[in-house]
C-alpha cells in the first residue's frame, strides 16, 4: 500500500486530496495542527490523523516519527498547509507567512526524507501558486497580474524554488510544485472566487500519483508545465 501524508488536510484542497487518494487505495495521514478538527476530518474521510504544525519543529518530528513507527515508509508527501498573509504588510506578518509557506516545507521535507528514501516510488508535491511566477504576475493577460498579495506571492515563489532545489539535491525522489487553480476555500472567501476544492485536488493527485519515470523539478497546472 502507498502511504501518503498531507499537511493542512483538515479542510479545502488538502481534505479533498486526502479523499481522492483514499479512493485510489492509499493509506492517508491527515496532518493538521488543530487536534479536534484534524481528528474529525480523518474520521469523516476514513483516514488516519497525525498532529502536525509546520511551524513547530517538535510537532513535525513527532508526526514523522509516528508515521515511521506505524508504517516504516512514506511514499507521498503533499505540502498543502499555507496562509494567505493579506492585510497589513509588516514584519510580523511576513515572518508568519514565510514560516508557514516556506520554512514549513523545509521542516517537513527534512523530517520526511529518511522515510521517503525507503519508498520504491517516492513523490513530493508542493501546493504552490502561479501567483509566485514572475512570468504570470508581469503578464497583463493573466489574473495574477492584479493580485494584491505581496507576501503570499513571494512565499509561493520561494516554495517553487525549494521544489527545484530539492529535485536537484534528491534525484531519487520526485519533487514537483503545482498550481491547483483558483479555488473557493476559506483562504479565498474574501475574494468570492474559485472552483470547488475537489476539482483543484484532482490536479494535486495527478502529480502525487506519477509513475517512477515522471517529471521532477517542475511547476505544473492541469494543462502541464508552467513558465515561472
Amino acid at each position: 500500500m502507498t502511504v501518503a501524508l498531507i499537511t493542512g488536510a483538515n479542510k479545502g484542497i488538502g481534505f479533498e486530496t486526502a479523499r481522492q487518494l483514499l479512493a485510489l487505495g492509499h493509506v492517508v495521514y491527515v496532518g493538521a495542527r488543530d487536534v479536534e478538527r484534524g481528528e474529525k476530518a480523518a474520521a469523516d474521510l476514513g483516514a488516519r490523523f497525525v498532529r502536525l504544525d509546520v511551524t513547530d519543529d517538535e510537532s513535525v518530528a513527532d508526526a514523522l516519527a509516528t508515521i515511521g513507527a506505524a508504517e516504516g515508509v512514506l511514499d507521498v508527501l503533499v505540502h498543502n498547509a499555507g496562509v494567505l498573509g493579506d492585510g497589513d504588510l509588516d514584519g510580523p506578518t511576513a515572518l508568519r507567512v514565510f514560516d508557514t509557506n516556506v520554512v514549513g516545507i523545509v521542516r517537513v521535507t527534512e523530517a520526511a526524507l529518511p522515510l521517503l528514501r525507503r519508498s520504491a516510488n517516492p513523490t513530493v508535491v508542493t501546493v504552490s501558486s502561479s501567483a509566485g511566477s514572475f512570468w504570470a504576475v508581469t503578464n497583463p493577460d493573466r489574473p495574477e497580474f492584479g493580485l494584491p498579495l505581496a507576501l503570499y506571492s513571494a512565499s509561493k515563489s520561494a516554495a517553487t524554488m525549494l521544489t527545484v532545489q530539492y529535485a536537484k539535491s534528491q534525484p531519487g525522489i520526485r519533487f514537483n510544485a503545482v498550481e491547483p487553480g483558483t479555488t473557493a476555500t476559506d483562504m479565498t472567501a474574501a475574494f468570492g472566487i474559485g472552483r470547488s476544492p475537489a476539482e483543484s485536488a484532482a490536479v494535486v493527485v495527478r502529480l502525487a500519483t506519477l509513475d517512477a519515470d515522471g517529471p521532477t523539478g517542475t511547476l505544473q497546472d492541469e494543462t502541464g508545465e508552467l513558465p515561472w
